[in-house]
């Protein structure tokens, strides 16, 4: 579900709350990501959402589906779990939803689905919070997929328009759709998602290799309802109830650095496997306390903390693997950086002002990347307007924006200053302010 529906659409920065590092510190840096062994399917797949194929008996169901918000909320009031295969062509997922009034409404791809039952699928590939997919369906298998470049909390943009070809779906009801006169047992999910567009956001082509590891969550959104004349209607001013595999901690499933973690193998069923360790757990949780803390500390400021002191993070106790964090300010906003060791090997974990993190990978300044391919592109002309585009916007802008959404924008003021007359005629700089 999307946090926010009412401003999902509206590409302004989102405005931070004063309690963002406190949800960190209280209510998410606590809880552990649940982790699932995904095997390689050793029969063939029929996506018919019924699950029959020895490969699916074979493979192991997830915990139980929770509250969004861990343990301590009550326990969901239907089950819900998950189970997931591979092969060279396809992720495959199933779900198993328990309902005993099976309901839904939508018909249109790409409907704001979670407005009915529906069940969620989060996919983050690198595992670097950015980009991600989202996909939802709901038992009339009418779906929903879209792209986000960034988390909504950090201006992220729904490209909507993306999809999945090749995707396959289905489900399978037992019971009746839609009729409140009878009592149904619930509802099965399959999905099989092609590598060849996984895959586009991933660290390499194709299929993952032995061992490696994804960030992937599922929600399931259920409403509350009333029978009326053998229809089902929700009940009026009842929030709705999310339930997911990996807690969250907070209700916001666009928490990307919280999600579970899914580790392939093509390895024999009868050996027993276990999920790797999140390198450097106290490096990692480090930077996205800096992370939160910067986040409360812009919106008291207007500006990013330059120091620890004035941020209010104590690091004068720390681990004995850590080194001392560094925070160095950028064009965009800053980049931290924990180092951290491992035996003999030395290893860090960054992030940026927009959540991007990263283990022992530098991380890009958007507005630098920008302005070195718009010269490339444009020539110097395009290097003349980056860097006013650049120069004046706002800090927040700077913040939030991709490289990728800023070369769009410039290409299409330069497409425009070609084709039009007037536009040719404009001096330079009142044409890049005004356009």
């Amino acid at each position: 579900m999307i946090a926010g529906l009412q401003c999902a659409f509206i590409f302004t920065p989102a405005k931070l709350t004063a309690a963002d590092r406190a949800d960190w510190f209280y209510r998410m840096k606590q809880l552990s990501p649940r982790c699932y062994i995904c095997q390689r399917a050793t029969t063939p797949i029929v996506v018919d959402g019924k699950l029959e194929e020895p490969a699916w008996a074979a493979a192991t169901w997830t915990e139980d589906f929770i509250d969004v918000q861990g343990d301590a909320k009550p326990k969901p009031r239907f089950r819900t779990r998950a189970k997931m295969l591979w092969d060279d062509d396809y992720l495959y997922i199933a779900a198993e939803l328990e309902e005993p009034f099976v309901w839904a409404t939508l018909t249109n791809h790409d409907s704001v689905i979670f407005n009915d039952p529906d069940f969620e699928v989060f996919i983050d590939p690198k595992g670097d919070t950015q980009p991600y997919y989202e996909f939802e369906m709901n038992a009339l298998n009418t779906t929903w997929d879209l792209l986000l470049n960034k988390p909504y909390q950090d201006g992220g943009r729904p490209h909507d328009e993306w999809e999945i070809p090749g995707a396959k779906t289905a489900v399978h009801i037992d019971g009746t759709l839609n009729n409140c006169f009878d009592s149904d047992r619930g509802w099965t999910v399959e999905i099989a998602f092609p590598w060849k567009t996984l895959a586009e956001h991933a660290h390499h082509a194709g299929a993952p290799r032995e061992g490696e590891q994804w960030r992937i969550n599922f929600s399931r959104v259920e409403w509350q309802i009333i029978c009326t004349n053998g229809t089902c209607q929700k009940v009026t001013k009842t929030p709705e109830d999310n339930w997911v595999w990996s807690p969250q901690g907070v209700i916001d499933m666009h928490r990307p650095e919280m999600w579970g973690v899914v580790q392939f193998t093509s390895r024999p069923e009868k050996e027993t496997i276990s999920a790797a360790f999140i390198p450097g757990k106290s490096a990692r949780e480090l930077a996205l306390d800096i992370y939160y803390a910067q986040r409360d500390f812009w919106n008291a400021h207007q500006r990013w903390a330059t120091n620890f002191v004035e941020l209010g993070v104590d690091i004068s106790t720390l681990p004995s693997n850590l080194e001392v964090p560094s925070i160095v300010s950028t064009l965009d906003g800053y980049v931290c950086a924990v180092s951290f060791k491992e035996g003999e090997h030395e290893h860090a974990w960054r992030v940026r002002q927009d959540r991007l993190l990263k283990l022992d990978e530098p991380v890009p300044v958007e507005t630098e990347t920008f302005i070195t391919a718009a010269a490339e592109k444009f020539g110097d002309v395009g290097r003349r307007a980056a860097y006013f585009l650049v120069d004046n916007m706002s800090g927040s802008d700077r913040a939030t924006l991709s490289s990728g959404f800023l070369m769009e924008n410039l290409s299409l003021t330069l497409q425009a200053r070609t084709n039009f007359p007037w536009a040719a005629a404009v001096p330079c700089r009142i044409f890049f302010n005004d356009v």
